[in-house]
């Protein structure tokens, strides 16, 4: 019986994963084109392309218009995490919720968060950091980057008055994310953000979100892990 062969397009993802797993190319790495793979692999451009959206689909890669795609950052994704305003899940427990807004501005980013948010060397991005309270008690570190390209009023907000979810919510709608979710010992100063020790375990979650216009904002929300859970935040 004869073996059929793989599909082109299949044949492609298979080289782009080896060269991933190997090492050989690393975390935000870029890759060849959808012409260069074309002409490499004697194929279609649909053919090249079909290979790099799936591959970006299964989070492997990251796409990012006018820059080319790159390996991506994030190991592991999730659809079935609840992306809720977290005011609303403290409030619905009967807690108060409130806000310290730590920092807002325009920042100049390294090249993983520009190519996570489909900027170009040299762009700038929008930077908030806000500390999320339940009751009187710390419960949220919320470090964002936003795209000042499709948010353009990010920084005239006031975030003790309004969450960033919100806001985002209401100015650019969600329509995709990822998220990476890792356990780490945080650092010195947002261990004294938090009022806990060194050595207290903390749960991070990296989210990325989209529009419908292209990338939102990245995300990197750190909350005490005995005070964290999947879906809602708890405090003891």
């Amino acid at each position: 019986m004869t073996q059929l062969k793989p599909a082109k397009y299949t044949i492609i993802k298979q080289y782009i994963c080896e060269k991933i797993e190997s090492g050989q190319w690393l975390e935000h790495s870029k890759v060849p084109s959808e012409n260069e793979l074309t002409e490499q692999f004697s194929v279609s451009r649909m053919t090249a392309r079909r290979a790099l959206q799936e591959l970006t689909e299964q989070g492997l890669l990251v796409r990012s218009q006018g820059s080319g795609t790159f390996v991506a950052t994030f190991k592991s994704q999730s659809s079935l995490l609840e992306i809720r305003n977290i005011a609303d899940e403290i409030q619905d427990r009967g807690h108060q919720h409130h806000a310290t807004q730590l920092a807002l501005q325009a920042i100049d980013v390294n090249e993983e968060v520009a190519i996570l948010l489909a900027l170009k060397a040299g762009d700038k991005a929008y930077f908030s950091s806000v500390l999320h309270f339940e009751n009187d008690a710390a419960i949220q570190l919320e470090q964002r980057f936003v795209n000042p390209k499709l948010v353009p009023n990010y920084l005239a907000q006031d975030y003790t008055k309004i969450t960033p979810h919100e806001y985002l919510s209401s100015e650019a709608p969600l329509t995709e994310a990822t998220h990476e979710v890792e356990a780490i010992l945080a650092s010195a100063d947002i261990c004294e953000l938090l009022s806990i020790t060194n050595t207290t375990p903390c749960l991070q979650v990296k989210r990325r979100t989209w529009s419908s216009q292209g990338v939102v904002s990245l995300a990197i929300l750190t909350a005490p892990g005995n005070k964290y859970r999947l879906g809602s935040h708890l405090v003891f």
